[in-house]
């Protein structure tokens, strides 16, 4: 019998000491083997690291990142620290790839590498089935596609999921991201933590949309693939609103009637992945958070039932997946959240997390999931027990 748990703490003390001493208090068991700390960007993330890394037993591993939001079974929670101790039949490899903003093909490498180095393994001789990847990077960087790159170079069949370090200050020009590997905390870089078990796991994804049956084609792109000039065509933005029945400058994500009630999706087999647009531009073309190819397909999506749709997510597809679930790493698109509050749902969303298995997450910037990096979506890596 394999089987991974989990137990998590929630801290609001704002002193790094005194919140170290409360996370800890609220666990008992055996001493884990990895902890994740989710902690607001407020916090002082050095000295909040140092406090738990000395409480913890020396051979406890330690991730984490900073957040827009911090979630447990309790729900949506802001400026706290949220912990989850990992214990059972696993064994953890970490590696922090620097320099995203250099070379995140490297960076992507750099991390993989060490991870596989650490429990013993060559990067292409990763069994699928035992070995999944946790991926947090410096959000704020956008480089998840090229990092995504390096990690799988040498071997495409590794599952990963995971989200980017985030940030709840609004201005752009004031965002930024810290992660946390064991003692050291940095930005500008990429984590990847390596599980190998043999207990019952999976990666998941949920979102609240639908597809429609319409299609548009990317027709042409900008130089660095990220804004699209034509859509089937004509100008973008101009051929987005006119599929939406809206003004151009009523698509941006933020509105109630643009890109987050009916954003894109890529589809994949029979699943749908968000890669929604983000913002219209001035000069007519459109924002993507993700790399655009000329001549791609999109699917249009239409929203659904956000807490809802979480609520079966919890209820049904993750058990269905998952043999006797104990617990979940979660990371909630902060454009989900968007969505929540402009919609007053948050409520009945955070009322969803408690129909999960033990579960400590945040809300990030743009996720990743299964080599891809999307939006406005929930990804899950939940372990369960055989």
């Amino acid at each position: 019998m394999a089987s991974v748990k989990m137990q998590t703490a929630r801290s609001t003390l704002t002193d790094p000491v005194a919140a170290a001493e409360d996370l800890l208090r609220q666990l008992h068991g055996p001493p884990p083997k990895l902890v994740t700390l989710f902690a607001s960007r407020q916090r002082d993330q050095r000295a909040l690291n140092r406090a738990v890394r000395e409480r913890l037993p020396k051979d406890t591993r330690l991730v984490g990142a900073t957040t827009a939001g911090e979630l447990d079974n309790n729900g949506i929670h802001t400026n706290s620290v949220v912990l989850g101790a990992l214990s059972g039949d696993f064994e953890v490899g970490l590696g922090l790839g620097s320099g995203l903003t250099g070379d995140a093909i490297a960076a992507g490498a750099q991390a993989i590498k060490r991870a596989c180095e650490e429990l013993g393994v060559r990067q292409q001789d990763l069994d699928a089935r035992r070995y999944v990847g946790l991926v947090i990077d410096d959000g704020f960087r956008y480089k998840k596609e090229e990092l995504l790159l390096g990690i799988l170079e040498k071997n495409q069949t590794l599952v990963l999921v995971g989200g980017g370090a985030s940030d709840s200050e609004p201005d752009p020009s004031r965002q930024s991201a810290l992660i946390h590997v064991d003692g050291e905390v940095a930005g500008d870089g990429v984590l990847v933590a390596l599980f190998k078990t043999n207990a019952p796991w999976a990666a998941l994804r949920s979102h609240w949309y639908v597809p429609t049956g319409q299609r548009l084609t990317i027709t042409k792109v900008d130089e660095t693939h990220t804004r699209a000039l034509e859509i089937d065509g004509q100008p973008a933005a101009k051929r987005y609103a006119e599929i939406l029945g809206v003004t151009p400058d009523e698509l941006e994500f933020g509105k109630p009637k643009g890109f987050a009630v009916r954003p894109t999706a890529l589809k994949v087999g029979r699943e749908y992945f968000i890669r929604a647009a983000w913002r219209p531009l001035e000069d007519g073309s459109i924002l993507f958070a993700n790399l655009l190819e000329e001549g791609s397909e999109l699917d249009l999506m239409k929203a659904g039932d956000l807490a809802g749709m979480t609520r079966d997510f919890f209820a049904e597809e993750l058990p269905r997946r998952v043999q006797n679930p104990q617990a979940a790493l979660l990371f909630h698109c902060s454009g989900r959240m968007w969505y929540a509050n402009a919609t007053g749902v948050v409520p009945q969303l955070s009322e969803a997390l408690k129909l999960a298995p033990s579960a400590a997450g945040m809300n990030v910037q743009f996720e990743i999931y299964s080599g891809f990096h999307i939006n406005t979506t929930l990804t899950v890596l939940a372990f369960g027990s055989n």
